[in-house]
């Protein structure tokens, strides 16, 4: 059984409303959007049909007033005839043919009625299925957010990971001890010639540019003096 049995029933529906109380709404939604859409191709089936039959109503009722008219002619004729009788006896059936016309007449008023109807429920009909799409992308695109966010967090909480960076410390740690033993048998070691030039230089270099700096300070103070 459908969500919906009537058109009016879907209408009128509030859809907010149905999915508030929705165990799983995303299946309610798929199967108000379902139903909306068989509904439609009924709604519109039925509105072709009832067209049709409206303009087969109006050719019979054309015809009925055409004869109407015919029966009229014959009276006329029949009781300048001086057919009395047979006047009498076109007017009845003119009168049948009315009472025919008006039966028609009705059955269209009541028709069109109907087609006015349908069509206002069909505009609805289509505005609450866009509404039901419109929900139902919303909430398609939650729940890819929603199990996007679930994968994140297990990742960041799952156990396998924190046992990786734990190794991952032990490791460093490891590093840590072997560069340290290095650097212990480099303690005490006798430096060698190339190092001992190295530093050399450097010395070397830091005792020349301090020279610099002093002779620039020594001919900077002369200057003041002269002044």
């Amino acid at each position: 059984m459908g969500v919906f049995s009537r058109l009016a029933d879907i209408v009128n529906s509030n859809i907010n409303s149905i999915l508030d109380r929705a165990e799983d709404p995303e299946k309610i939604v798929r199967l108000i959007i379902q139903e909306m859409e068989e509904t439609l191709v009924e709604v519109r089936a039925t509105a072709a049909r009832s067209i049709a039959e409206k303009k087969d109503i109006e050719r019979q009722l054309k015809r009925c007033r055409n004869a109407q008219s015919g029966w009229q002619d014959k009276a006329e004729l029949a009781m300048r005839k001086g057919r009395e009788d047979l006047a009498k006896a076109a007017l009845i059936e003119k009168a049948k043919l009315s009472e025919a016309a008006q039966a028609m007449e009705e059955d269209l008023a009541a028709l069109e009625a109907a087609l006015g109807q349908g069509e206002a429920d069909i505009g609805k009909l289509e505005a609450k299925l866009q509404e039901a799409k419109t929900r139902q992308k919303a909430m398609q695109a939650r729940q890819e957010t929603a199990n996007n966010r679930l994968r994140t967090r297990r990742a960041i909480y799952d156990r396998r990971v924190e046992d990786a960076l734990m190794r991952f410390e032990s490791v460093e740690r490891r590093i840590d001890r072997t560069e340290s033993v290095i650097e212990a048998y480099e303690m005490g070691r006798p430096k060698s010639t190339a190092e001992q030039l190295a530093e050399l230089e450097a010395d070397a270099a830091i005792e020349d540019e301090l020279a610099a700096l002093k002779a620039r300070l020594h001919n900077s103070t002369a200057s003041g003096e002269r002044a």
